[in-house]
């Protein structure tokens, strides 16, 4: 007899959001399991990044639900949600510009209760899979390209023990080559173990890593599935990939 799929990691239910009386999202319903890459693409202003900041708790949903790794964290405040291993890489990257690369890769830990050795363990994996941030450890973080910075970012997350990563505009602003290593690093990462919601403009970069994706337009899903599918999709060529 076969076994039932396993629960999704992530799942989004009728969700609405927004900020104040301005309402940005209409019924998003969205899963994430367990090993995935999923992306989420979409033009400008479509409500890509308030999704991501209703998921980490920085938004207050209006409607719908959350459901992390089986809990309701709807209502959760995000430094809840950090503890349950739901972390967010922000757009832009923000990293803390008077501190080292080291440094900034170990305030990604804050909030673990783990041992230095555990800990060791996940920083020498960030090295493994961005070498440069190994050289580059002493480093002042804001002094290396924005590549390098992104790479910063997403370490930091990783430090944090993620089961599931957020990564808003992983290619903004980069060079093909930074965003081509970039790409690369999240399929180890995503092989390591750790789920991946990646909002992202370019669509062709989305869909050759992620394994499904979701298209929101104003505010509401409106197309979704297998990414292998949706690129074959004249409506999606057209508009997203000049073809």
């Amino acid at each position: 007899m076969s076994q039932p799929p396993p629960d999704p990691l992530l799942k989004i239910t009728s969700l609405a959001s927004g900020y104040g009386d301005v309402q940005v999202l209409w019924g998003i319903d969205l899963t994430v399991g367990r090993d995935e890459i999923v992306a989420i693409v979409g033009p400008n202003g479509a409500g890509k990044t308030t999704l991501l900041h209703t998921i980490s708790g920085m938004i207050q949903a209006k409607q719908g639900t959350i459901v992390f790794d089986g809990e309701d964290i709807t209502r959760s405040t995000p430094d809840l949600i950090v503890k349950r291993q739901l972390i967010q890489v922000p757009e832009g990257r923000r990293l803390f510009p008077t501190l080292t690369v080291r440094d900034n890769l170990l305030l990604g830990a804050y909030a673990r209760e783990d041992s230095k050795q555990d800990i060791k363990r996940d920083l020498d994996f960030v090295y493994s899979i961005f070498p440069v941030l190994a050289e580059r450890s002493d480093q002042v973080a804001t002094s290396m390209s924005g590549g390098e910075q992104q790479m910063c970012a997403i370490g930091r997350g990783i430090m944090a023990k993620p089961k599931l990563l957020l990564i808003d505009e992983l290619s903004l602003g980069l060079a093909p080559r930074a965003v081509e290593l970039l790409a690369q690093s999240l399929v180890s990462i995503n092989e390591g173990g750790i789920a991946i919601l990646l909002v992202e403009q370019d669509v062709i970069t989305a869909f050759e890593l992620a394994h499904s994706a979701y298209v929101i337009e104003s505010g509401r899903v409106r197309m979704s599935g297998p990414t292998g599918v949706l690129m074959e999709d004249p409506s999606l060529k057209a508009a997203y990939m000049g073809l």
